[in-house]
């Protein structure tokens, strides 16, 4: 039985001495990235290669499943593997002390490749973070796995169990995890601060009165009725799908944009207190994700203000092909490295497609972009809606593959015509009698003019539609229905504005956007 307990317990020390020098290599890896660049920290270039590596599929399977808490799965994932590898490493260096502190280094190198290759590294100074955490790291599961060696001799000032120094060991572990908090503890610190410029900036920011307003609402854009979507979805709920897993915290007073490339006549730099001096429009707009499913969460209306980006380029030299440019793609690039392409003759086709700098009245949040972002009404986010935009390449789709289309995404992305229906919930249980169907249905920059409802294999009937408030937006429809006992299917389908009738054909996202007909069915007692 003893001999069963002092393996026991070696076992638990190898444990407790590899999470010990885990979470050393990790505080010690923040604490520089804080010093050097937050982006850098081994969490965040680790998770962001994953995300670069996972294939198209599996992505659309994390934010259908876990939603916006993708990323946060994400990186917890990462850290309960990185946990079992260091109680892994830590049981090892009970026997092979050398290997165990070698397996730590291999994190270390690890995360430096991985910093290097994110497509926003600074070159080496992003490998210093995991470096400077692995060489932690190894030092302490070095001095804790010697600590948990048995002692040759017995010294009368130490309490021995099994043949090794509780004290010695005890007191090692207490100073290492100490020293782990107190550096994680500073390095959240100095990120904070570091952040710190980018949110006073954002709180200094007085957004001009728009020189082209967006008119009024009609009265009858929004319905009465309960469960449907809000015709302007508030910020706090407007939806988020990216592949940050740090949100870029930018300085709007250091913030850049570079416009250059095929076309340009030269390459131009904009400040932005150059675009907001500039005259901006206003324009309510609805977004969609390409990873929203049929009747999914992913779009939102907001109302944007912006520069126009039409102008901008022209200004720049840029003309459409069908204008004889000689560039066809627009790739914008995010501060993270993200790249998006779109193509030009969409851009300047007399759309509104803009560079925004506010949302809802305020300047744009940091999750949502913020100095500025990049929309396209018409297109999907993937191709259009870059957030925190640092530069416009002028370019053509042979030449160059931006980031979702190297993942086999199509590179060009029209969204297609959608109805969701937002009431009654799917596996709901109505009560006999009458009940409004409602919903949303969008074909931006092509507009709504029909949506029908159908109950089970009955006919299709006309709903009632709100007024429209732009061919960019959604638009809100309901339907009275005089519900009778029993289970009951209920689909819906659009027209857009080109008489085109929703497709009933069913198509995943990948690789250009779902589709088919939403339906929900619901029981009535």
């Amino acid at each position: 039985m003893s001999s069963f307990r002092t393996t026991v317990t070696r076992a638990g020390l190898g444990a407790l001495s590899g999470l010990l020098a885990g979470c050393t290599a990790l505080a010690v890896a923040e604490l520089t990235a804080a010093l050097v660049r937050p982006a850098a920290g081994p969490v965040t270039v680790v998770g962001g290669a994953v995300i670069d590596r996972t294939p198209a599929a599996v992505k659309d399977f994390a934010i259908r499943t876990f939603g916006e808490n993708d990323k946060l799965v994400l990186q917890l994932g990462i850290l309960v593997l990185l946990g079992l590898f260091a109680i892994t490493l830590g049981m090892l260096a009970l026997r092979y002390r050398r290997a165990g502190t070698a397996g730590v280094l291999l994190f270390g190198i690890i995360g430096g490749a991985a910093a290097l290759s994110r497509p926003d590294s600074a070159g080496a100074a992003d490998v210093l973070p995991s470096v400077a955490g692995a060489v932690a790291g190894a030092a302490v599961l070095y001095l804790l796995a010697g600590k948990a060696e048995p002692i040759s001799a017995p010294n009368p000032a130490e309490d021995r169990r099994g043949g090794w120094s509780r004290r010695g060991f005890l007191n090692a572990a207490a100073a290492t995890a100490a020293v782990a908090a107190t550096a994680g503890a500073l390095g959240r610190v100095l990120s904070g601060e570091r952040g710190q410029g980018a949110v006073a900036s954002r709180k200094a920011l007085s957004l001009p009165d728009p020189a082209s307003p967006a008119p009024a609402l009609p009265a009858g854009t929004q319905l009465k009725v309960d469960g449907i979507s809000p015709f302007t979805t508030p910020v706090r709920d407007f939806y988020r799908v990216d592949t940050a897993l740090a949100v870029p915290m930018v300085d709007a007073a250091t913030w850049r944009l570079r416009i250059h490339g095929k076309g340009v006549t030269g390459p131009r730099t904009h400040t932005l207190d150059e675009l907001l001096a500039r005259p901006l429009i206003e324009r309510d707009i609805t977004l969609t994700c390409v990873s929203n499913e049929v009747g999914g969460p992913y779009l939102g209306t907001a109302r944007w203000l912006g520069v126009p980006l039409a102008e901008l380029l022209r200004e720049a030299g840029v003309r459409p092909p069908s204008q004889g440019g000689t560039a066809d793609q627009l790739v914008a690039r995010s501060v993270d490295g993200m790249t998006l392409g779109s193509p030009v003759e969409d851009v300047m086709d007399g759309r509104d497609a803009i560079l925004a700098v506010g949302m809802n009245g305020e300047p744009l949040p940091f999750d949502h972009g913020f100095p500025v972002r990049m929309l396209v009404p018409g297109l999907y986010g993937y191709v259009s809606a870059c957030k925190w935009i640092t530069d416009i390449e002028l370019t053509t789709f042979d030449a160059y593959d931006p980031y979702w289309v190297k993942r086999k995404w199509a590179r060009r992305a029209p969204i297609k015509t959608q109805a969701r229906i937002d009431t009654p919930k799917p596996f709901a249980r109505p009560a006999a009698g009458p009940v409004t169907i409602a919903g949303v249905a969008w074909a931006q920059h092509r507009g709504i003019t029909r949506v029908e409802v159908r109950i089970d294999e009955g006919p299709w009937k006309d709903a009632d539609l709100a007024l429209q408030a732009g061919v960019d937006t959604w638009r809100q429809w309901s339907y009275p229905w005089q519900a009778a006992p029993g289970g009951h299917t209920i689909t819906v389908r659009a027209t857009d504005g080109t008489g085109q009738v929703q497709t009933e054909q069913r198509a995943r996202t990948i690789p250009d956007g779902a589709s088919g007909w939403h339906s929900v069915f619901v029981t009535v007692p």
